[in-house]
């Protein structure tokens, strides 16, 4: 009788049933990615429009977080990488099927133009700032006379830093939580949103406080219509596109999905600003910090359930 010994990783944890590849740093980065993505496309959307002075917490004051987030992001990103001593080499070439290349490109251009932007504003938050050297001066005048290009360049960019950090998820084919063509514009519309919370965070004038309570409203009502729709698409699809929309029917992360992402991190925001709106006394604080946490928590959870879908069952 011969005996025959079969060998398999399958019943190893981190593959089967679950692939633990991304840590917890890795769905902060793209969270705080489209952050700074939200914060500069109004930013630089509202100087298009000349609307510097009428809303100077979104358009002076935000922006100077852009630089220090982006920071964190690409720390975090770098603390990901196996050979971290040869990330240089994301730049010896261009894949344009590649979205991790798209996504390297992004960083690397968007990264010191958010620190220009910064710059141009620095003066307007900080009026007693003094800066010492001459030529910093005269730069930073001299960026000033091309701020509508810069701007425009920004939101170019900003748009595909938001949008990145979706695709890079459903670009995972072997994951079916991640396939979904709705990631890229779903994390796009959340960075927008939590950044309208930072600009409320930011002591914004009375008129900005209500025109960004709006967009706020406007924004998260289209991120609970792309979640909805997300997981109707999975129930439409195939099998493992339905079992993977169980992970958070009623699966494992149903409860921090639907009660703390969705529930305290998206619908009870909206129904405090709808109130706020209508006359009562909440202070905006509150909705928007739960903005922000709730965007943070949705990343958390897609990254973490996607590696729990497969498509063995």
């Amino acid at each position: 009788m011969i005996e025959e010994l079969i060998v398999s990783g399958r019943m190893n944890p981190e593959i089967d049933p679950h692939l633990h590849a991304w840590p917890w740093y890795v769905p902060t980065d793209l969270f705080l990615a489209a952050l700074v993505a939200g914060i500069l496309i109004f930013s630089a959307f509202l100087t298009l429009h000349g609307k510097e002075n009428e809303f100077p917490a979104a358009v002076k004051r935000a922006p100077l977080f852009a630089p220090f987030l982006l920071g964190i992001a690409l720390l975090l990103l770098f603390l990901d990488l196996s050979h971290k001593l040869y990330f240089w080499q994301l730049y010896t070439n261009i894949r344009w099927e590649s979205p991790m290349s798209w996504g390297s490109w992004t960083y690397l251009f968007i990264t010191p133009l958010s620190v220009l932007w910064a710059a141009i504003h620095i003066q307007d938050v900080f009026p007693n700032l003094d800066l010492k050297f001459s030529w910093l001066k005269e730069s930073i005048e001299w960026l000033k006379t091309y701020k509508k290009v810069l701007a425009g360049i920004i939101i170019l960019l900003a748009i595909t830093l938001g949008m990145y950090t979706g695709i890079l998820l459903s670009a995972f084919n072997a994951r079916p939580l991640w396939n979904s063509a709705i990631l890229g514009p779903l994390f796009l519309t959340s960075g927008l949103t939590t950044a309208t919370a930072v600009v409320l965070l930011l002591k914004p004038n009375e008129k900005e406080e209500r025109r960004f309570i709006v967009l706020m409203l406007i924004f998260a009502g289209i991120q609970i219509f792309l979640l909805i729709h997300m997981i109707m698409g999975y129930l439409a699809g195939t099998q493992v596109h339905i079992e993977a929309a169980r992970l958070l029917l009623g699966g494992e992360y149903t409860t921090s999905f639907w009660v703390f992402a969705f529930g305290f991190g998206l619908v009870l925001p909206v129904v405090l600003q709808l109130l706020k709106l209508n006359g009562s006394k909440i202070p905006v604080t509150v909705p928007a910090v739960l903005i922000i946490v709730g965007g943070l928590l949705l990343r958390l959870i897609i990254v973490e359930a996607g590696q729990a879908s497969r498509w063995l069952y």
